[in-house]
C-alpha cells in the first residue's frame, strides 16, 4: 500500500477553507481540519523560541513544588 501525500495549507481567511473544502470534496480527497487555535500554536512556537535564546525564566523544585498547591 502506498503512503498518503500529506499537503499543508495555510488558509488565512474562513471563506478560503471553505473554498478548499468545497474543491476537496468535489475531487473526493479526505481532509482533516488541525484543532488547535492557530494564536495557541504561535504563543507555543513563540515560547520554544524564547527558551531556545535563552529568555527563559529556571525555577527552583520548591518553586515548582508550590505552582502545583
Amino acid at each position: 500500500m502506498k503512503t498518503a501525500n500529506i499537503l499543508i495549507a495555510h488558509i488565512t481567511t474562513s471563506n478560503k477553507l471553505n473554498a478548499l473544502k468545497a474543491v476537496m470534496k468535489a475531487l473526493d480527497i479526505k481532509y482533516e481540519v488541525s484543532p488547535y487555535d492557530p494564536e495557541y500554536v504561535d504563543m507555543i512556537l513563540q515560547g520554544d523560541k524564547d527558551r531556545k535564546e535563552g529568555k527563559g525564566k529556571k525555577i527552583t523544585k520548591d518553586e515548582l513544588d508550590a505552582l502545583w498547591k
